[in-house]
Order: structure tokens, then sequence, then C-alpha cells
């Protein structure tokens, strides 16, 4: 079976659908050669002059530059540079209308030349340095973009990774009027296959497919020649057919292969240059000449010179126009581009960019205008014309309607804006500006769609920085909270330590006027309350306070008593203080005894076989009994404290310490005895008047003999002689 290269060398074409043939109108530009356009006064750089991104600007006013100085530099893969078409001042880099069928105002770079033409410091690449990546930096560098219109960064589009089956040359140029390409191959067609074999160096293809139209004679014999015996390199000229120099199409020409809706054609194995960018990337690679003018053919009847013209990047079109000798009719119209695919410029100051192959200015009978527009007769003329098997007349429906799912699902995308369809509609419907009005909208939605996204992916990752954050301070939080915690637990031990040394202290070093009897209840309410430390501190606060107040008031006792006896005056305060101080300790002494006695006693009188039976009752007798032996107590402290001064306060006592310490012992041993035999009387008394049975029984009769009791207890002591 013959594989499709057979069938190509051996010289098989295909066709394609649709298509038209208006008239060509070429004849007279194609027997002349490129004539070169004088520098003009100004120059209007844009920053962006193809498909993609600016890059940044280099220049600012004042700046003086050399012909082919880059004046931008590129940020990305979409980016290209734009250079100095000659050498000159910079102006500004201002607003300027842009070459678009809206005239909006673009970022450019207005330059000035000197006339002097002087060129930067050129180095062209030597064959030994050819690489592929070496070639698309310099073709990147040198500001190249596809020349047939699309203005693709060629870089980037020649940066593929699919094997390259067939390496396309179009030079077709299948639109009325234009006939750049034509003279380009005329007189540089050894530049081009130059460029050509570049292509080949870096895509590395199994055929180079060159096409031309054939009614161009002398640019495919010019091309013939310049190929020579190259192995398979094939030159076919095709029918002159619009539009056969669209991509799609001239793939199916050439190989037959259709490429997929949505897809490109490297898809499929091709890959396809326009020959103006083959004649650049030579320029590049050899002679370091980045793009800085292209060919640009100027026609039309209003013209008396129509011709093609190499013109420098920036010229405004005013100045092509004059060059030609333009001679304006009334609403003259000025096209960019052929009469299919070109639009007309609102403003005649737009410059040549990149991607401007034609100016095109007709006289009204030369290229009428559209007329009114009609309603659509449903003929289906445009759909037989579409060259990509399209309908145009739903896709316009859809349009109208804004319907950008039925758009897509009828592929719109795949409108290749030839013009075909609003050419043969008898209507006169611009369809095509339907269509990429439409198309413009889409895309306005994909960017806010995917601005949408993209906000989307910031929100999130916001709402996950933030919830981390969050956990973070969170997790600080509880470390600080348990630092806190361990140094108060630490601020705690160091207080309860603190607190039992204090009370060990107190314990081991009681204060002076402390009764020895009154130091015993702190100790031991410290050993009761040792296991917590603020009890600890309580009790021995306690016990202070209630050591104080016994001191006081056995000071206030012995007062009264010194007060009421007769006594030597004491010559010294500190003996004063010590008798004192022996007075309450024996005073003390007597109230403990007394108080056990008293304790005893009611002990035997309550636990009666009568008193055991009734609680209420030995309450009561015991109540009783602790009443009297206060009383008992009380007289007994009385007496003592009588007695003291009286052995105490002798001038003898009084001189010698000693001898004071001896006599308060001899007062504490007779006050003893005396509260010993008192306690013993109030006994006998109390088991008299007590322990019969009725008064057992009866609790008003216990509380009478109590009362018995004390009186004659009372009586007693008044007889006392002591």
């Amino acid at each position: 079976m013959q594989s499709l290269l057979d069938k190509i060398a051996a010289g098989q074409l295909w066709s394609f659908p649709g298509g038209i043939h208006p008239p060509t109108r070429k004849a007279v530009l194609s027997k002349k050669g490129i004539d070169s356009l004088p520098l003009p006064d100004r120059l209007y750089l844009p920053l962006r002059q193809h498909i993609g991104v600016a890059g940044s600007c280099l220049v600012q006013k004042g700046d003086h530059v050399m012909k082919g100085q880059p004046l931008t530099q590129i940020d990305s893969s979409m980016s290209v540079p734009v250079h100095a078409p000659t050498s000159g001042l910079i102006l500004a880099v201002q607003e300027h209308t842009s070459p678009h069928p809206s005239a909006l105002p673009e970022l450019s770079i207005v330059l000035e030349p000197d006339g002097l033409d002087e060129w930067r410091e050129r180095s062209p690449l030597p064959s030994a340095q050819w690489t592929p990546a070496s070639l698309l930096e310099r073709i990147q560098q040198a500001g190249i973009a596809g020349m047939g219109g699309a203005g693709f960064p060629t870089s980037l589009k020649s940066a593929v990774q699919q094997p390259v089956e067939f390496l396309i040359i179009n030079g077709v140029e299948c639109e009325p009027y234009i006939s750049a390409d034509d003279a380009l191959m005329q007189e540089q067609a050894e530049t081009i296959v130059q460029g050509i074999e570049i292509l080949q160096h870096i895509l590395a293809p199994k055929a180079v497919l060159i096409a031309i139209e054939d009614d161009k004679p002398q640019a495919i014999q010019a091309m013939q020649h310049a190929i020579g015996g190259r192995d398979n390199w094939f030159l076919r000229v095709v029918p002159t057919k619009y539009p056969s120099g669209g991509e799609k199409q001239l793939i199916q020409l050439l190989t037959g292969q259709e490429v997929p809706n949505g897809r490109r054609p490297i898809d499929i194995g091709c890959m396809m240059f326009n020959v103006g960018t083959c004649f650049a990337i030579a320029q590049a690679v050899l002679d370091d000449i980045p793009l800085i003018a292209r060919v640009v053919t100027c026609a039309g009847d209003t013209l008396q010179q129509p011709r093609n013209l190499w013109v420098p990047l920036g010229t405004p079109v005013s100045d092509l126009l004059h060059f030609c000798g333009f001679q304006p009719e009334r609403k003259q119209r000025v096209i960019m581009g052929g009469p299919m695919m070109g639009f007309a410029l609102p403003d005649l100051s737009a410059p040549v960019i990149k991607t401007s192959n034609c100016i095109l200015a007709p006289s009204r009978n030369e290229l009428p205008a559209a007329g009114e527009e009609m309603a659509c007769i449903r003929c289906t003329a445009c759909a037989e014309a579409c060259p990509a098997s399209l309908l145009p007349q739903q896709l316009l429906w859809f349009s109208k309607a804004k319907d950008s799912e039925k758009l897509d699902e009828y592929n719109l995308a795949d409108c290749i804006e030839c013009g075909a369809c609003a050419y043969v509609c008898p209507s006169e419907i611009p369809l095509v500006q339907y269509y990429r009005v439409a198309k413009a909208e889409i895309r306005e939605q994909q960017r806010e769609a995917l601005k949408a996204e993209q906000a989307k992916a910031r929100f999130e990752a916001r709402k996950i920085r933030l919830e981390t954050e969050k956990l973070e301070r969170q997790r600080r939080n509880e470390q600080l909270a348990a630092e806190r915690a361990a140094k108060q637990g630490q601020a705690n031990d160091q207080a309860v330590t603190a607190a039992l040394a204090r009370a060990k202290g107190q314990q081991a070093s009681p204060e002076p006027q402390a009764e020895p009897a009154t130091t015993a209840a702190p100790a031991k309410t410290t050993q009761a309350t040792s296991q917590d430390p603020r009890k600890a501190a309580i009790a021995a606060a306690l016990a202070r306070a209630k050591a104080k107040k016994q001191t006081d008031a056995t000071a206030e006792t012995v007062a009264s008593s010194d007060s009421n006896e007769t006594a030597t005056p004491v010559q010294d305060p500190r003996k004063a203080a010590i008798a004192a101080a022996v007075a309450r300790a024996k005073a003390k002494k007597q109230a403990d005894t007394a108080a056990d006695t008293a304790a005893s006693d009611s002990n035997e009188q309550v636990e009666t076989p009568a008193a055991v039976e009734d609680p209420r009752k030995a309450a009561i007798a015991a109540a009783v009994a602790r009443a009297k032996a206060k009383k008992q107590a009380e007289a007994a402290a009385d007496t003592a404290a009588s007695d003291s001064p009286e052995q105490i306060e002798t001038p003898a006592a009084v001189e010698d310490p000693r001898k004071a310490a001896i006599a308060a012992a001899v007062a504490r041993a007779k006050a003893k005895k005396q509260a010993e035999a008192a306690a013993d009387t109030a006994a006998s008394d109390s088991n008299g008047h007590v322990e019969t049975p009725a008064a057992a029984e009866d609790p008003r009769k216990a509380a009478i003999a109590a009362a018995i009791a004390r009186a004659k207890a009372k009586k007693r002591k008044e007889t006392d002689p002591q």
C-alpha cells in the first residue's frame, strides 16, 4: 500500500470543502519589485505587536538608540521584544492610536530618526553553534512572530515536543490584492530557503512541503531554483482558490489530512510557517538582524503608484499612502489587510506592525461599501462557501442571542474569519463581524471564569492559612497556659514551704510573754494541720491572738489586785514586769487545774444511771459543773494574785530576781493546794445534793442543787482566813 509520503512525492493533491473565487487583482503588482520607503519623521512602536503579552520597556524619554537595539525586554515565552528600526532619539513613551478596528490607544515608543541609520554591534550565529535551544533563543531575541497575519511567537510555536512529519511553508497568499509574499519570493528566494533549513534543523521533519498558488509563476520559478535537488523537499503548485492559504485548508490540500475540531496541526504531525517568517529567521540567525521591517503591499485605485514597499515598523499608514500618491475620495476608506479579512482604519496615524501585510485604499467603484443589512432568506450559500464546513446561519442566530453554549456546540472556534460567507451572502449580512463580536464575548466570559477560579483558589488558600494560624495560636496559648500553671504551682509550693517554715519557727521559739500551756496548743494545731499549709498558718495566727488576749487579761487582773493591796512601791520596772509574769503564770496554772478537777467531778456526777438514761440531763449537769469550776478558778486566781504581791513586792524580793522567782513558786504551790481543797469541798457538796434519785430524775432540781453548791462554795471562800 502506498504511504502518504509516497503519494505526496508523486505529486498528488487533495481538496478542501467550500471556498470562493474572487478577483485576484494582483497582475500589476506581481510584475514589480520591492521599493524602499524613506524614513518617516516619527516612528510609533507599540510595545505589543503580536499575539501574547507585551515586554517591559527598556528606554525612556531622551535616550538615543541604535538601529536594531532592543526597546523592550521579554518577560515570558509569550513575549517577543521590539527593536529600533533605525537610530534616533526617544521622544516619548506614551499612548498612541493602535492598528485595530477600535483604534484604541496603546502604550507606544515614539522614535525620531536621526537619518544616520547606525547599526548596533551585530554577532551572527555560526553554524557550528546551531542547536535547537540556541536557534530558538536567537529567534525569540530577534522578536520574530508569525508574519502571515496571526502573529504567534515563532520561538514558542517551534519549541514542540511531538515529532514533525511535514514542515509546510505557506507561499499561497490567496487573498486579493496582496502580493507581498510573491514579491519576497521573487527577490529573496535564497534567503527564504536558508530560513527553511534553520527550521528543518530545529524540527527535523520527514519532508518539507512548499505551497504556491498557480497565479505566481515568477515566484514558483525562483523558489524552484533555490531549492535545487534537496531530498524530501517538494514544491507544490496549488490551484487559485480562496482561502487555500488558511492553515487547516492548506494542510488538507497538501496531505489530505483534516485537523480535528479544537486540535492543532502538530497533533497530526504538521507544522506551518509563512515565507516572510522564514526570511526573518534567516536574517536573525545569519546576519543578526532583528525583525525591524517587512514588505507591505500598498494597493487601490486611489493610489497613483501602487507598489510593494520595505516599510520600517512603526511607520504611520499616512506616510505609506502619501508616498504612493494617495488621492482620497469623499468618505474614503483605508483598509489594513486584504478586502476579505482586513478592517477599516478610523485613524491614518496608526502604525505598521509585524502582522501588517497590506494597506488598501480602494475607490467606491472598485470596492463598494456594504449595503443595508437585510433579513436572511435561508439560501444556504454561506454554508456552501464555508471552508471549515460550519453552519454560518445558525452561528448568526446564536451570536445575536449571545448563546455561548450553542456557539460552542456549533464550533464557532473553528471559524477562520475568512469572510467567504459574507462575500456570497445576498442579504449583505456582515456575518464575520457577528462572529468576531461573539468570540470576543466568549473570551471575556472565559477570562471572568478564570478570574473567578483564581479568586476561589486564593480564598481557599486564605481559609487554610487562617485555620492554620488559628490552630497555631491555640497551640501557643495552651503551651503558655501550661507554663503559667507550672510557674504558679512552683510559687504555691514555695509559699507552702515558707508557711511550714514559719510555723516550725514559731513552735521552736515561742513568744516570751506566752505561757507554756498556751504554746502547747499551737504546736498541736500545727501538727494536726501540717497536711494543709494554709490551715497551719491560720492556726498559728489564732494561737498568737489567743496568747496575747490571755496575757492582757492576766495583766489586768494583776493590776486590779495591786491597786487593792497596799505594798511597797516598786523601784525597778523590770522587776515589776517579772513579778507580773510570774503572777500570770500562777493564775493560768490554777485555772487549768481547777478546770480539770471540775471536769472530773462533772463526769462522776453525770455518769449516774439516771443521767446516762437522759442525754439532755447529762448535758445540763455538765454545764452546771463547768460553771462552778470556772467560778472557783476565778476565785483561786484572785486569791493567788492578792497573795503574790504580798510575798513578792517586798524590798528583798525586788532587789533579788532569784528570790522573787522562789517566792512566786511558793505562791503557786500554795494556790494549787487551796484550789484542790476548794474542789474537794465542792465535789462533796455536789454529791450530797445531786446524786439523789429525785434530783437525777428532775433537771430543774439538779440545777437548783448546783446553784446551792455554788453559793455554799462562795460562802466558804469568803470565810476562809487565807
